[in-house]
């Protein structure tokens, strides 16, 4: 069997919330949303069902999914509804939906509702993607408090750079947010991984974990004890001693400066293995670091094994323990969530 293994250690992203439960002081979410950016949502809620005050996902299909396989806790549908017909399927699921703009927010209201619910309502405080500007979200706010279907509403937004060094735009979005829901009852949640690590005047009543709950630290000044949860390995399946000044893989976009042995990795770029990685991008083989060597392909990379002994049949840690997920984004030019979410064709190990 091809030996490409993904390990999803379930333990350490129990471990993780909790971390992240205590930051925050408050209610938190576990964002789980595509596909609990590639560790497997189904599996991800079950692990902490017990323990996460609710979950947040993109849209209906992942919620319904959760509920399906018996998730009984709250669920936010973080880009609300796409058409009325979806109320219904709310409804029946008992979902929290997001409002973020006046067609929904209409739709909302003509919608016939059995029982009061809960809405998230979504300020634009910055970031331009989705919400109400400030200045339209107390019309907003007025308009579902005054109306009988509604439970409670929780007042968001949503941070465009709490994981940058530069701290001016959050501190302009979180005044903007605060000035645009002053005199609004009820709960609030700003604060996502990065803003709940680096801003506690961010801790509302709802925290939403991301990136952080998977054990990627998305600001890189955390001092806490994060764990990855996921784990990519493989295995060398063939060794080749090339002489100096010899070209490797497509392109011959590295050429060897001595003697070299290579190892050729079961892993490519179907696999969701960037493409993009350059020559140096670090790999472990057998717990010692080395570099890729070559241009990745698509279902194979080659590393250098000079300066060890290692050879066929080692394993080699792609990204995990030793090598973190952030280095090889780094290399690559890319963020963590695009590898952590395109990682296919491995067999997946869920450990407990």
């Amino acid at each position: 069997m091809r030996p490409l293994l993904c390990e999803i250690r379930l333990n350490y992203l129990r471990e993780n919330y909790q971390i992240l439960k205590k930051i925050h002081g408050k209610k938190l979410l576990a964002v789980i949303k595509a596909n609990a950016y590639g560790h497997g949502a189904v599996q991800c809620a079950q692990a902490l069902h017990d323990i996460a005050d609710g979950f947040a996902v993109a849209f209906l299909e992942e919620a319904i999914e959760l509920r399906e396989h018996g998730i009984t806790r709250p669920i936010v549908l973080l880009e609300g509804t796409f058409d009325a017909k979806e109320y219904d399927l709310v409804e029946q699921y008992d979902l929290w939906t997001v409002i973020h703009q006046q067609s929904q927010l209409e739709l909302f209201l003509a919608h016939d509702w059995c029982k009061p619910t809960t809405v998230w309502l979504k300020m634009d405080s910055g970031m331009h993607r989705t919400g109400f500007f400030p200045h339209q979200f107390a019309a907003a706010y007025t308009a579902l408090s005054q109306s009988d279907k509604i439970a409670n509403i929780v007042k968001m937004t949503h941070f465009s750079c709490a994981d940058e060094a530069e701290r001016s735009m959050t501190d302009m979005q979180i005044e903007s947010f605060d000035l645009g829901c002053h005199g609004l009852t009820g709960e609030e949640s700003i604060a996502n991984s990065a803003a709940m690590i680096r801003f506690p005047e961010a801790r509302r009543d709802w925290g939403r974990a991301g990136l952080a709950l998977y054990g990627v630290d998305p600001t890189g000044e955390f001092s806490g004890s994060l764990k990855p949860v996921m784990r990519l390995s493989s295995r060398i399946f063939a060794e080749r001693i090339l002489q100096p000044h010899e070209p490797i893989g497509y392109g011959a976009n590295f050429y060897t400066k001595r003697s070299t042995r290579v190892g050729l990795v079961a892993c490519g770029y179907a696999d969701g293995y960037p493409r993009n990685a350059p020559n140096e991008t670090p790999i472990l083989v057998k717990g010692l670091r080395t570099k890729i060597i070559g241009r990745i392909s698509m279902d194979m990379l080659t590393v250098d094994l000079n300066d060890s002994h290692e050879g066929v049949g080692d394993e080699v840690e792609l990204f995990g323990d030793l090598i973190n997920v952030q280095e090889i984004a780094d290399a690559a030019g890319m963020i963590p969530y695009e590898i952590l979410c395109n990682i296919k064709r491995a067999k997946r190990v869920y450990l407990k």
